[in-house]
């Protein structure tokens, strides 16, 4: 039945979106069945019990939420596990400590499984702006002081290329159930050379959010939503001296962050630009395939820069944008009730209805990154005046990796895999796709919108968010990054030359484009440009 699932869903992107979601709920009902009665309800019944913790509109989870959480999602662990089994291992796990979510949910999800197993963990909390330096350290000078890592798969050039990391137990496999990721998260993604590195907890794809105050009948504007990037900078521009509608305070567009985040912010641009840069013809636009020459300074990306550039001169943007990472566009903006148009990963989802600090969840709407009304042929060197869409699968997701510290040490490897696969599990996932986490909808039984109305959301709301994830995972023309050595270094040296570019240092658009375009040439040359470009295109299927 997973394989039926699996078809359905990627037949989605012929459908429409509430066809899709009353679709592989119906088949997603079918496909739990097979193992026996009993089996399914008990499995059934941790969902449900799982999704009332503390239930849409409760506020905020808390510490004892995670806690009671992972606590009912134990029962993969027990049948693999005996109780004390890891009694005196000791772990240490890094990841981020982003707005109180990820390492913070991951402590209290498995303060059961230590009790349980008797395993120890310590943590290594880092600021997302922080994290690519610490882990670009340890790489380079050979000084992994860590057993676990959350990491995205465009590292795994950088670690699992350099035999930095343990292979997966086929126990895992079995456990986390792999064959219900979406589809762009299975192999390659999570692979090197045939071994499987990866237990997947996040999707990530880029969404559109935006205001429904601010958009259609009896809005501020009367507009149609925007759907393309010369309708959002239009709007955004007309906003300029207008009252938000919800707070009273100056109405703004779309909130770009103009700050960079450790290399994070490089994927703000890249929504515009994918959409003006990925042509269908071809899956290559940040580099030519052949020569690793970057796309960088194309006049696709230029119009990008160029947009963002015209925003910041029309004085569109809050007040000290130029301050304001991605982080704050979204939690201390968009969800505080400052501006109308957002892109960002799930979290504005699943943040807005079950989020303390989210003002907007009854105004907030989701769909997928805005087209262009004309795309860049690179192939041809012209534009071509049709419309383009191509969603931004930013950063392919978290996922959980344990390194190759635990090799010749079998308790401790068993343990460090275990402690992955509780987190990764498929009821847990649930959970964190649903409430604040960090993380978003990345497996087929995620888009049972039944499940989701259950703990509270309503039937609309979950059709447009859920929907939102579905079209970009199933778009044709998804804009996939490449998972090569040093892409963070090529992310983090444009943040710095956009932000020298947004504060009026180089004289324009172009000049900006070209200036990150130098500076991927010399990482190129640093890292080995034939090597990069074999790399390059296996990444890309070519």
């Amino acid at each position: 039945m997973k394989v039926e699932l699996y078809n359905y869903i990627r037949a989605a992107q012929k459908m429409n979106r509430r066809q899709m979601l009353k679709g592989s709920a119906a088949v997603g009902a079918m496909a739990m069945m097979p193992k026996g009665a009993a089996m399914a309800d008990a499995h059934g019944n941790v969902r449900a019990e799982i999704l009332k913790i503390p239930g849409v509109g409760a506020g905020s989870p808390t510490d004892s939420d995670w806690q009671k959480v992972g606590e009912l999602c134990l029962g993969a662990t027990k049948e693999n596990v005996a109780e004390g089994e890891f009694e005196g291992v000791e772990l240490t796990f890094m990841g981020l400590n982003n707005q109180n979510l990820h390492n913070f949910l991951f402590r209290g999800f498995l303060k059961p499984w230590e009790a349980y197993t008797g395993a120890t963990i310590n943590w290594i909390d880092l600021a997302q702006a922080d994290y690519n330096a610490r882990l670009q350290q340890s790489i380079a000078t050979g000084t992994v002081d860590f057993d676990i890592v959350e990491m995205g798969a465009p590292f795994e050039g950088d670690v699992l290329g350099k035999g930095l990391a343990s292979e997966m137990p086929d126990w895992v496999k079995e456990q986390i159930d792999m064959d219900d990721y979406v589809d762009y998260l299975k192999e390659p993604v999570g692979t090197w050379d045939g071994k499987t590195y990866r237990v997947s907890i996040d999707g990530d794809c880029h969404s559109f959010a935006y205001r429904t105050d601010y958009f259609g009948e009896g809005s501020l504007t009367g507009r149609d939503v925007p759907t393309t990037w010369q309708e959002i900078n239009e709007v955004s521009k007309e906003l300029i001296g207008k009252e938000d509608p919800l707070t009273g305070l100056p109405a703004h567009g779309y909130l770009d962050p103009l700050k960079g985040w450790g290399g994070f912010g490089f994927y703000f641009l890249e929504n515009r630009a994918s959409a003006y840069a990925k042509h269908p013809n071809s899956p290559a636009w940040l580099f030519e395939p052949d020569t690793m020459k970057p796309m960088v300074n194309n006049p696709a990306w230029v119009q990008a820069i160029q947009d963002v550039m015209d925003l910041i001169e029309a004085g569109a943007y809050p007040a000290d944008q130029i301050n304001a990472d991605p982080g704050t566009t979204a939690f201390q903006q968009f969800l505080a009730g400052t501006g109308s148009m957002l892109m960002w990963w799930g979290d504005v989802g699943s943040s807005a209805r079950t989020s303390d600090t989210s003002v907007v969840g009854d105004v907030v709407g989701f769909g997928i990154n805005p087209a262009s009304d004309r795309v860049y042929n690179a192939q041809a060197g012209e534009w071509e005046e049709t419309r383009n869409e191509a969603p931004n699968m930013a950063y392919i997701g978290w996922g959980v990796y344990v390194m190759a510290t635990v090799e010749g040490d079998e308790k401790k490897k068993k343990a460090a895999w275990s402690a992955a696969a509780h987190l990764g599990g498929k009821d847990l996932s649930l959970w964190a796709s649903a409430y604040p986490s960090g993380f978003q909808p990345y497996r087929q039984s995620h888009f049972q919108y039944e499940e989701w109305e259950e703990a509270g959301y309503d039937r609309a709301f979950v059709e447009d968010y859920l929907g939102s994830n579905a079209d970009s995972y199933n778009h044709p023309n998804a804009a996939i990054e490449p998972r090569i050595p040093g892409i963070f270094q090529y992310y983090s040296v444009a943040e710095d030359e956009l932000a020298k570019g947004y504060a009026g240092q180089y004289g324009s658009a172009q000049e900006t484009a070209d200036a990150i375009a130098a500076a991927w040439e010399k990482i190129t040359d640093q890292i080995g440009r034939e090597s990069q470009i074999a790399l390059y295109k296996a990444s890309l299927g070519l």
